[in-house]
């Protein structure tokens, strides 16, 4: 048996407390209202917000290597500067195993410029974009339409640093130097770009397959873009060459020379 005897009972005394004007129940012991208020319940954390714990440190946000790209290759006023931006920026595994970072060459304010792949085993040794036995193509086809590196045309590549033993360059190693990249024709302000192999266009105009886009205009940065086989292709396929000339005469004909 409780402490009242049946329901009824408990019930008559609960409206004999109402009938006399009693609200709410109360405790042995008072409660202080005013503490109460400032007790407030804790928050939830946003969606997607990690949970902080006493004792634990929160994690910090991964850095963005393609948003770092984008804010050094933005606050490049000169090539001068965009050059000491490229060898400061630490995001790039690549740089790490190069022995040079990769620039440029010729004359800066030329009417052409010309954007390669990736500097391979001389060009890494050198400094420069296309030496070796490409790069001395390179000179003869610009040679034979009246053109040269040392007065009148400019040379980079998509990436600035070697990939290992002369891979392909990766998406995500391509989109990290996209803003450097582009910030480059910015500063250069060359009138049109001839844009060599397969990661050169796939980097500028966001197309593959070279030997479909060969030899036809088309835009890269509101500038008029030509894509041609790149030396090294020659080297290796010289039943190319006779393409490659007709894109040199090509450029001739745009460049009106």
């Amino acid at each position: 048996m409780g402490i009242y005897p049946d329901i009824e009972a408990a019930e008559a005394l609960l409206a004999w407390q109402v009938e006399l004007g009693a609200t709410e129940a109360i405790c042995d012991a008072p409660v202080n209202r005013y503490d109460l208020e400032q007790r407030k319940p804790p928050q939830k954390a946003a969606a997607g917000a990690p949970s902080v714990r006493p004792g634990v440190p929160v994690p910090l946000a991964e850095p963005d290597p393609v948003e770092d790209a984008m804010r050094a290759a933005r606050a490049a006023g000169s090539l001068e500067e965009l050059r000491a931006a490229l060898e400061a920026f630490e995001g790039c595994a690549l740089k790490k195993g190069a022995r040079s970072t990769v620039f440029c060459d010729g004359v800066p304010g030329a009417r052409v410029m010309i954007i390669g792949e990736a500097p391979g085993r001389d060009e890494d040794r050198e400094g420069k974009p296309f030496v070796g036995r490409a790069g001395q193509l390179l000179d003869r086809m610009l040679g034979a339409v009246g053109l040269s590196r040392a007065d009148s045309a400019y040379i980079t590549n998509v990436l600035p640093w070697r990939p290992p033993q002369n891979r392909d360059p990766k998406p995500d190693e391509i989109a990290m130097m996209k803003p450097f990249l582009e910030a480059h024709v910015r500063l250069a302000k060359p009138e049109v770009l001839v844009i060599m192999g397969n990661i050169s266009c796939q980097a500028m105009l966001g197309k593959r397959g070279i030997t479909r886009l060969r030899g036809r205009w088309d835009q890269a940065l509101d500038r008029p873009a030509l894509p041609m086989f790149h030396p090294a292709y020659l080297l290796r396929n010289p039943q190319a060459k006779r393409e490659a000339w007709a894109d040199m005469l090509e450029l001739r004909a745009k460049l009106g020379i």
